[in-house]
C-alpha cells in the first residue's frame, strides 16, 4: 500500500509578510538570502572606511562623521563584482531574487519612518514650493531627454526619480510598480551615484562662491544633489571648510522634504507609465497597481513618524516616549533595518543578478540622460535658491 505524502503545514507569519506558505519555500531561499545578506554585512564597513577617506582627501576629519558614501550603492557593487568573477549556481537564485523582491519592499516600507511632516514645515511657505518646482522641473525634463534618446521608458522614469527626488531610495521604491528589470536599476542607481558624487564634490564651493546666505547654500546643496548620503557629505564639506552650521541644517531638512515627496511621486510615476503604455494614452488604471501594498506601508510609516514628531512637541511622543527613546526607534527602523540591512540585502541582490553583459547594446545613452538631468536639477536648484531662498530663515 503506497504511503500517502504527509502535507507540509503551512507558515502563517511567512504568508502573511511573504506570501511564502511552506516551510520548505524558505529552506530553498536560505542561501542566496545569506549571499545577499553577507555582501551586504561587507558593504556597510567599506562604505564607510572609503567615504572616511573622501572627507579626508578634502581636508575634513572623518571622527564621528556619516560617511558621504552609501553602504545599498556599496552593496550593489559588491554584487556585481561578485557575478562577474563567479558562476552562481542555480540553488541560490530563489534566494537572490527573493531578497530583490520581498526584502526590498520590506526595506522601504521601513524607510518611511525616515520621514516626517514636521521636517517639511521647517523650511515654511516658500521652501515646500522650491522643492516642488525642483523635483516637477528635474522629472519632466529627464523623462522628455530620455525619451528623445529612444530610451525605454522604465528606464526613464527610474533616471527621473532618481535624479529629482533621493537617489537609490527613490529608484528601488519606484522599480516594483513600473516592473523594471536588473538592467535598468542597475544602469539607474550608477547615474545617480556618479552624478550624485560629482555634485558632492564640486557645488559646495559653488555655492559659496554664488550664494549669499546659509539657507540659500543648504537649499541648493538639498535640492541638487542626488543621494541623501551625498547631501550630507556636502553640507559637512561646508560646514567644515567654511565653518557654517546653518548649512547643514537646511541641507539636511531640504533632503528630507525632497523625499517625502516619494509618497506621492511613485503612484503618480506608476500612473504615468501605465498610461504611456496604453495605445492612444488612456488607461482604465487598477488601483492597487498604484498603490501596491509597500507604498501603503510607506505611507503608514512617514504618517506614524509624523504623528510621533507632532505629539512629541507636548512632551513624549504619543504621550508615553521620550524624545531620545523616539529618535532612537525611529533610527533603529529606518536607518539601520531599514537603509541598511533591508535594502543593502536587497541592493546586493540586484548586483549578484546583475552581470556586466546585460549592459551591451545600450552604451552611454544612459549616462548623458543622466548627466543633461543632473545638470538641469542643479541649475533649477540653484536659479531657485538664489531667488526663493532668500525668503527661507531657519
Amino acid at each position: 500500500m503506497a504511503k500517502t505524502k504527509t502535507p507540509t503545514k503551512p507558515n502563517p507569519i511567512a504568508n502573511a509578510l511573504f506570501g511564502i506558505s511552506e516551510w520548505r519555500e524558505i529552506v530553498k531561499l536560505i542561501p542566496g538570502t545569506a549571499l545577499a545578506a553577507t555582501l551586504m554585512l561587507i558593504a556597510i564597513p567599506l562604505a564607510e572606511k572609503v567615504g572616511h577617506a573622501i572627507l579626508r582627501l578634502q581636508g575634513i576629519d572623518p571622527t564621528g562623521k556619516a560617511s558621504p558614501v552609501s553602504g545599498v550603492l556599496m552593496a550593489i557593487v559588491l554584487g556585481m563584482l561578485v557575478a562577474t568573477i563567479f558562476r552562481l549556481p542555480d540553488w541560490v537564485k530563489p534566494g537572490i531574487q527573493f531578497s530583490m523582491t520581498k526584502i526590498l519592499r520590506l526595506g522601504i516600507i521601513f524607510v518611511g519612518i525616515k520621514l516626517s511632516v514636521m521636517d517639511v514645515l521647517k523650511l515654511g511657505a516658500w521652501g515646500i514650493p522650491l522643492v516642488a518646482t525642483a523635483i516637477a522641473a528635474g522629472m519632466l525634463f529627464v523623462q522628455w531627454f530620455n525619451n528623445r534618446l529612444g530610451l525605454s521608458d522604465r528606464l526613464g522614469t527610474l533616471l527621473a526619480a532618481g535624479s529629482s527626488i533621493c537617489g537609490v531610495t527613490a529608484i528601488v521604491s519606484t522599480a516594483p510598480a513600473i516592473k523594471a528589470d536588473e538592467k535598468e536599476v542597475a544602469y539607474a542607481v550608477a547615474n545617480v551615484t556618479l552624478f550624485g558624487l560629482i555634485g558632492m564634490f564640486l557645488y559646495p564651493y559653488l555655492a559659496h562662491a554664488l550664494l549669499k546666505t546659509s539657507e540659500q547654500v543648504g537649499l541648493f546643496l538639498g535640492t541638487a544633489v542626488h543621494e541623501t548620503s551625498q547631501v550630507v557629505g556636502a553640507a559637512l564639506t561646508y560646514k567644515e571648510v567654511f565653518n557654517d552650521e546653518v548649512v547643514l541644517k537646511s541641507a539636511t531638512v531640504t533632503k528630507l522634504t525632497r523625499n517625502l515627496f516619494l509618497a506621492v511621486v511613485v503612484p503618480m510615476l506608476a500612473f504615468l507609465y501605465l498610461q504611456r503604455q496604453s495605445q492612444g494614452g488612456s488607461v482604465k488604471v487598477d488601483i492597487s497597481k498604484l498603490l501596491p501594498a509597500f507604498v501603503l506601508g510607506f505611507v503608514a510609516m512617514a504618517v506614524l513618524r509624523s504623528i510621533g514628531d507632532a505629539t512629541l512637541q507636548s512632551g513624549a511622543a504619543f504621550g508615553f516616549l521620550s524624545a531620545e527613546a523616539w529618535d532612537n526607534l525611529t533610527k533603529s527602523i529606518g536607518e539601520f533595518w531599514g537603509s541598511r540591512i533591508l535594502l543593502g540585502t536587497a541592493m546586493a541582490a540586484v548586483g549578484l543578478n546583475t552581470h556586466p553583459s546585460v549592459f551591451k547594446g545600450v552604451g552611454a545613452k544612459p549616462f548623458l540622460v543622466g548627466f543633461v538631468g543632473a545638470l538641469v536639477v542643479g541649475i533649477v536648484g540653484f536659479t531657485m535658491a538664489a531667488t526663493i531662498g532668500q525668503l527661507v530663515k531657519l
